[in-house]
């Protein structure tokens, strides 16, 4: 879930050996101020997995038979708000299954305190890969990552929770590259709340204004989580989260990205992370919808990149099978994401369609029968040369943004395609090369891709 390079003796932390039942203890792999998460084996299932316990040090220690105990009396109603807290968060993560949102399998109470078992997730923490490979980072990585974090913070939205605690240090990139949003933090906002420390338990810099008192709870909305992800690509393009919101609203020193214009990152995204840290709520993107389109990016929903209804592999890649009509569309090839360089957008597992559909509209598919056939026809001969007379060519599935009044070409033949609602045209080719160039008013973009494996591709030819 963390880190493996966490291991190391943790006070107060369970010895490696310990055992719940099934699960077994081996050793710590993240650790804070409230809780510490445990890489665990589950003897039932054979399986490793994560184990986070609530363990608010500055609150409570453990007893040589393992139960926690307060510190002093006074902390009692502190404590058990937290406890509280990480329990309702425990049950909340629960109900989600969404491939990019930790993955909850149980809960339980033991050793008079809490523990959540979660799915294992071998990799780093955004801060981490940040502080160690900050090369990997420019803006072709942060449009492939943004879809599957936009997808995952609106499915807490759209059953009507926030997360009020997204940072570098609560996002996962896992060593496929696909990142997991992990804890709410709610113990720790709970203590903060009963104990008057509210503002020592936001994280400087990712918390907007209206999370720094309690009055202002009811002001809360998806505008506080869209800051907190402003905050974070702040720091992901400049190495610096922004100036602290409370210090802000007293004299605002924050320097608008647009104007410092850090070099290879795009106006539009930098206007778009300037709007979300805006220091007024209502100036600021009030849904995920709003916020992505601002930085002309699509909203990953869960059916389009859930691959496998399995906890821990539901983004693993799948073959393809002889190519059928009417083909189950949450099975996709995962098109190697060496290709992230040319893909604008391309989301591993699966495609990104703003409206969560998972099937292509029906009208779409029919306007593209014959690009489907004379594609074949023009391409077949020259990448297909060593089929044996009479083979079936598996073919591709290319999914390319259209604006209104735009044409495409595809080799420099015309094609007839209409985007769907989701603004993306189907065209389903074999392997080969290809050059698709787009023609607007008064515009022109282009862009090359080798399709040199079956599978599922999603271009964004930029001019």
């Amino acid at each position: 879930m963390t880190d493996h390079d966490n291991n190391r003796n943790v006070p107060n932390a369970l010895p490696p050996g310990y055992r719940f039942n099934e699960f077994e203890i081996k050793e710590v792999i993240g650790d804070g101020g409230f809780g510490i998460v445990y890489r665990a084996w589950d003897h039932q299932l054979e399986r490793t997995i994560a184990i986070k316990e609530f363990m608010p040090s500055s609150l409570a220690v453990r007893n040589p038979d393992m139960r926690l105990v307060l510190r002093s009396e006074r902390f009692s109603k502190a404590f058990t708000a937290g406890l509280n807290s990480f329990i309702q968060e425990a049950r909340l993560l629960a109900r989600f299954n969404h491939p990019n949102l930790l993955h909850v399998l149980r809960f339980w109470v033991q050793n008079d305190t809490a523990y959540m078992g979660t799915v294992f997730y071998s990799g780093t923490t955004l801060s981490r890969l940040r502080e160690k490979n900050p090369q990997l980072i420019n803006e072709a990585w942060i449009r492939r990552t943004l879809p599957m974090l936009f997808g995952a913070i609106k499915t807490i939205h759209n059953e009507g929770y926030l997360h009020r605690d997204i940072s570098l240090d609560n996002i996962q990139i896992k060593d496929d590259g696909l990142p997991v949003v992990l804890d709410f933090g709610s113990a720790r906002r709970s203590i903060g709340n009963v104990s008057d420390e509210t503002e020592t338990m936001l994280r400087p810099g990712f918390a907007p204004i209206e999370q720094y008192t309690d009055e202002n709870e009811s002001e809360q909305g998806p505008w506080t989580d869209i800051y907190a992800l402003g905050a974070v690509l702040h720091t992901l393009i400049v190495g610096t989260p922004p100036p602290v919101s409370v210090v802000r609203s007293i004299e605002d020193s924050y320097q608008p990205l647009a104007e410092r214009r850090p070099a290879g990152y795009s106006l539009p995204l930098l206007q778009a992370v300037d709007r979300a840290l805006a220091l007024r709520m209502e100036d600021r993107p009030q849904t995920i919808d709003e916020f992505a389109a601002l930085i002309e990016m699509p909203v990953a929903g869960i059916d389009d990149v859930l691959s496998s209804k399995k906890p821990g592999t539901m983004l693993m890649p799948v073959e393809d099978d002889a190519p059928t009509a009417g083909r189950n569309w949450k099975r996709y090839k995962l098109p190697a994401l060496v290709a992230g360089g040319v893909l604008v957008g391309l989301i591993a597992g699966g495609l990104i369609f703003s409206g969560g559909s998972h099937q292509a509209p029906e009208s779409n598919t029919a306007e593209n029968k014959p690009v489907k056939q004379a594609t074949s026809s023009t391409n077949s001969q020259a990448n297909n040369s060593n089929a044996a007379p009479g083979a079936t060519q598996s073919l591709s599935q290319i999914y390319i943004r259209l604006r209104d009044g735009e044409q495409l070409s595809v080799n420099g033949k015309s094609q007839a395609v209409i985007p769907s609602a989701n603004g993306f045209a189907l065209l389903q080719l074999p392997s080969g090369q290809y050059e698709f160039t787009i023609q607007g008013h008064d515009h022109s973009r282009s862009q090359a891709l080798t399709v040199d494996k079956t599978g599922t591709w999603l271009i964004n030819p930029q001019s």
